[in-house]
C-alpha cells in the first residue's frame, strides 16, 4: 500500500470520526450561545442514543423506527433534566452549573451501567454490502451514512436558524436576551429547545456510529470530551467553526494515530485543547472578546 493510499485511507476514517465529534460539537455550541452553560453531559446523549436503539433493535423494531423512536427517547430525557436540573439552578455561577452538568454525566452514565451493563452491543449497519474502494482506500457503507447524516443535520440547523421562528428567536436570546424579552421571546422556553435539539444532533450521532464499533455504557465520555475539545478550536460561538473543529480533530487523530501511534489518539485531542487555550481562547473561527447571553 503505497503512502498517497495510506493518507487517503487515514483521511476518510478521520472524517468518518470528525463527522460524529462535529455533531456533538454543534449540540456544545447551540446550549453555549443560547444559556451560556457549557454542557458536559452532552457525550452522554450520545451514549443514550445508541444504547436506545441497541434495545429498539433488539426487540424487533425496524431500524428506521428505532431511529426516530431513539431520539425522540433522548429528547425526552433531556428535556425532563433540563426542566429539573438547569432551569431550577439557572441564577447558579457558571462554575456551578458546570458541576451540575458533570453530575448529570455521571447519573446517566451510572444509570446507563445499571441498566445495560457493561457488555459492549452491536447494530446491525443500515446498509448491508462489502466495502466500498475510493482510489486505493476502503470503507464500510456505514461511513456514508454517518458522513450524510452529518450533512443533512448540518443543512437542518442551517435552515432552522435561518429560516424558522424558533431559529431566529434563538439568535434574538444570542444577541440580547433582555431585548428578545421585551419581543415576546421566552429565554426559558428557548433553553428548553437548545437543550432538545442538541440531544436530538447527539442521539444521531450515537445511532450512526453504533454500527461502526460497539456501544457502550460508557462511551459517551470521550466522545463528549473530544466534542468539546472540537468546539473550543473551532470556537464555542460559532456553529460552522465547530464542525470544521470536529472534521479537523477527526482527521489529526487518524494521522497521528496511523504515522506516530495509535496510543497517543486519545492524547492528540487534549494537546490540540491546551495549544488552541493558550494561543487563541476564542477558537479559530470565535473571538476571545465575543458576549454570551
Amino acid at each position: 500500500m503505497s503512502l498517497a493510499n495510506d493518507i487517503l485511507q487515514y483521511v476518510l476514517g478521520g472524517l468518518t470520526m470528525g463527522g460524529i465529534y462535529a455533531l456533538v460539537a454543534v449540540g456544545f455550541v447551540i446550549i453555549h450561545n443560547v444559556t451560556g452553560i457549557i454542557n458536559f453531559a452532552q457525550g452522554e446523549f450520545v451514549m443514550m442514543g445508541a444504547m436506545f436503539m441497541v434495545t429498539l433493535t433488539g426487540i424487533g423494531l425496524p431500524a428506521p423506527a428505532a431511529i426516530i423512536l431513539s431520539v425522540i427517547l433522548v429528547m425526552v430525557v433531556v428535556g425532563l433534566i433540563e426542566v429539573g436540573a438547569i432551569r431550577s439552578a439557572k441564577r447558579a455561577s457558571p462554575v456551578s452549573l458546570v458541576i451540575i452538568t458533570i453530575g448529570i454525566s455521571t447519573v446517566l452514565r451510572g444509570m446507563a451501567l445499571l441498566i445495560w451493563g457493561t457488555n459492549p452491543y452491536k447494530v446491525a449497519p443500515f446498509t448491508e454490502g462489502g466495502p466500498i474502494h475510493i482510489g486505493g482506500a476502503s470503507i464500510v457503507p456505514q461511513v456514508l451514512w454517518v458522513i450524510g447524516t452529518t450533512a443533512f443535520v448540518l443543512a437542518l440547523t442551517f435552515f432552522l436558524f435561518e429560516y424558522t421562528y424558533f431559529g431566529k428567536a434563538l439568535r434574538a436570546c444570542v444577541v440580547n436576551k433582555y431585548a428578545a424579552q421585551l419581543m415576546g421571546i421566552s429565554p426559558g422556553k428557548m433553553s428548553f429547545f437548545a437543550f432538545i435539539f442538541s440531544a436530538a444532533l447527539s442521539a444521531l450521532a450515537g445511532i450512526v456510529f453504533a454500527p461502526i464499533t460497539f456501544a457502550t455504557y460508557d462511551m459517551g465520555l470521550m466522545l463528549g470530551l473530544k466534542g468539546f475539545v472540537a468546539a473550543v478550536l473551532g470556537g464555542l460561538s460559532s456553529t460552522p467553526g465547530a464542525v470544521f473543529g470536529g472534521l479537523a480533530l477527526g482527521v489529526i487523530e487518524s494521522l497521528g494515530a496511523g504515522f506516530v501511534s495509535s496510543g497517543y489518539k486519545d492524547g492528540i485531542a487534549f494537546v490540540i485543547l491546551l495549544l488552541v487555550l493558550f494561543l487563541k481562547p476564542g477558537g479559530l473561527f470565535g473571538t476571545s472578546g465575543s458576549k454570551r447571553v
